[in-house]
């Protein structure tokens, strides 16, 4: 029985205050701007554990124009709380705006700040904005954070109006996969609310705060992944709904009404979709009762992203076209543009238009087109005896020939048929060097082209380095031997170049040298689709898609600008 985490909503009953879900303008600020927090008095209870009360220690007296380590400069107060601020700040060094948290070195959290900090940093997953900077100096603690200027909060989405069901189905599908993963490394979150979940200009959705929103607050809980589990829930209900799945009102939600209790998300709003209302209920813990429909209830990050991926997949709306509006004739074309408008009272006679090519120049427009009609005709004629009389010519063996080629071709392209072929799993080759990022390779063929596996950002190109970093890859495990002809990858970026080669190997191992494989079919491109025939004909159960050359692609919210170069989307052809 899965207790009910309050963690997971930010309800804090202590000292009589109000409910710190209807201050959700109050929580941390790590990328976007919110409003200026003020309240250094007020104190906030844990979801699942207790909470620290730093004491004596003051906020440091900071201010617009500071510098942290001579780099940071301080631009924007955004919050002020429990003895710690958050500011939006430049990093001069880089030339970027960035996000910092500050507190006193000799605050009682000062140091689980530190170490959360430095172990969200440590996970590198791009799914969560990233801890750049951890340090201790001149008597104060600073966390730096990456800063999203065109990210935009789920609380600002839900202003609107709930989610689409597709956009509701990302959303819940990304954040369960990420916490997933954050557990994995025994990280994770215990704040997680619509303020700390942000959609990107591009669709991306990322997580801000991993493990230092709570260390920030000294909030902690007996059971981890259930808080963080029960808070998805939450989320996916309020995308669904536009209402928080509480009695409390917060992050500009209003709550459920008082003494009803959990209500799914289809019996609130009308047109949600069935699928994620269960998937919601599963999620949260509804006072300890089983979810509904007697599916069993997800405790846990890594339960709730497999009872998502056993959903069907949720499709984007069609796009809506507007009807063109009706045509409407205009005065000019009704042919009384340049008469005299008609006085009041005196009826004026409409004359009726002359008979069409009655005029002289419609006469020699038809005596032009009836000699050219006869030209046509007697130039048709002549052709088309001259070809009756070269087939004449020709013998019955020529025939025979003929039919017999035509037969043939009509076998080769039968036997030219192309069957798409299935991929069963995939995983990174190295050759020398890091991996690049093996935990996407699955995007390469989940059928979704917003999703994809990229390498690293390199400083040297488009050929890559063959002593450093000789190429990055993938090996597919297509499930037996295949004969394989082809394979279409999609690529995000274009420019000069990208090389591509087909290997067909022994294995999924990295162990397996290039040398001892057997060489497919390689191309060039600079496009964002390669094509790779394969020239040699060679049946084998794993292939590798090997890159030696990356095009050049500026920075993004990912990597910096360099060499670069992603698989959105790929596809093997027997």
């Amino acid at each position: 029985m899965a207790e009910r985490s309050t963690a997971a909503v930010d309800v804090a009953d202590n000292s009589g205050d109000e409910p710190l879900t209807a201050k959700a303008d109050q929580s941390t600020s790590d990328g976007v701007a919110q409003k200026r927090e003020r309240d250094t008095d007020g104190d906030e209870s844990p979801g699942g554990g207790g909470t620290e009360h730093p004491g004596k220690a003051s906020p440091p007296e900071l201010h617009s124009g500071h510098k942290l380590a001579k780099r940071y400069r301080l631009e924007e107060c955004l919050t002020r709380l429990d003895g710690f601020s958050s500011w939006r700040a430049v990093d001069e060094k880089l030339r970027r705006a960035v996000g910092v948290h500050v507190l006193p070195a000799v605050h009682p959290r000062a140091r689980s700040v530190l170490a959360a900090a430095r172990s969200s940093a440590l996970l590198g997953d791009p799914r969560f904005v990233q801890v750049l900077d951890a340090v201790e100096e001149n008597d104060l603690v600073y966390v730096v954070h990456e800063w999203l200027p065109d990210a935009t909060e789920l609380t600002t989405l839900l202003a609107s109006g709930p989610l689409e069901a597709h956009d509701a189905y990302q959303m819940v599908t990304h954040v369960s996969q990420a916490m997933a993963a954050a557990h994995r490394e025994g990280l994770s979150h215990l704040r997680l609310n619509p303020g700390t979940v942000l959609r990107t200009s591009s669709g991306q959705w990322r997580i801000r705060g991993l493990a230092v929103n709570a260390a920030l607050r000294g909030i902690g809980s007996d059971t981890p992944q259930r808080t963080d589990t029960e808070a998805i829930g939450a989320l996916l209900y309020a995308a669904l709904t536009q209402r928080w799945p509480y009695e409390d009102d917060a992050y500009g939600l209003s709550g459920l009404p008082k003494g009803v209790g959990l209500i799914a998300p289809d019996q609130v709003r009308a047109g949600v979709h069935r699928g994620l209302s269960e998937l919601s209920m599963r999620a949260l813990a509804n006072n300890g009762a089983t979810a509904s429909r007697h599916e069993s209830p997800c405790t846990t990050p890594e339960e709730l992203a497999k009872a998502i991926g056993e959903m069907p997949r949720i499709r984007p709306p069609e796009p809506a076209f507007a009807a063109p509006p009706e045509y409407q004739r205009t005065t000019y074309q009704q042919g009384t543009y340049g008469r005299p408008s008609a006085r009041p009272g005196i009826t004026q006679p409409v004359p009726a238009p002359p008979p069409p090519l009655q005029s002289r120049t419609g006469k020699a427009l038809k005596w032009v087109v009836s000699a050219l009609l006869i030209a046509a005709l007697g130039l048709g004629s002549w052709q088309l005896a001259e070809a009756l009389m070269d087939r004449g010519d020709k013998s019955n063996n020529t025939n025979q020939t003929q039919t017999t080629d035509g037969n043939d071709k009509s076998g080769a392209q039968k036997k030219k048929t192309v069957t798409p072929l299935k991929i069963q799993g995939a995983q990174e080759y190295v050759a020398k060097g890091d991996a690049q990022h093996p935990q996407d390779v699955a995007k390469t063929y989940d059928g979704n082209s917003s999703t994809y596996w990229r390498t690293a950002s390199y400083k040297e190109g488009p050929d890559l380095n063959p002593v450093f970093k000789p190429g990055v890859g993938i090996v597919y495990d297509l499930g037996s031997a295949q004969a394989v002809s082809g394979a279409s990858i999609g690529l995000l970026f274009g420019g000069d170049h990208t090389t591509v080669t087909l290997y067909a190997t022994d294995s999924m191992s990295s162990s397996v040298p290039l040398t001892s494989m057997t060489k497919l079919g390689s191309v060039q491109t600079t496009g964002t689709t390669a094509q790779v025939k394969v020239t040699k004909s060679v049946k084998s159960r794993y292939v590798l898609v090997w890159f030696t050359a990356l095009p050049y692609a500026p920075g993004d919210s990912y990597s910096d600008p360099g060499y670069k170069q992603a698989i959105t989307d790929l596809k093997f052809i027997g």
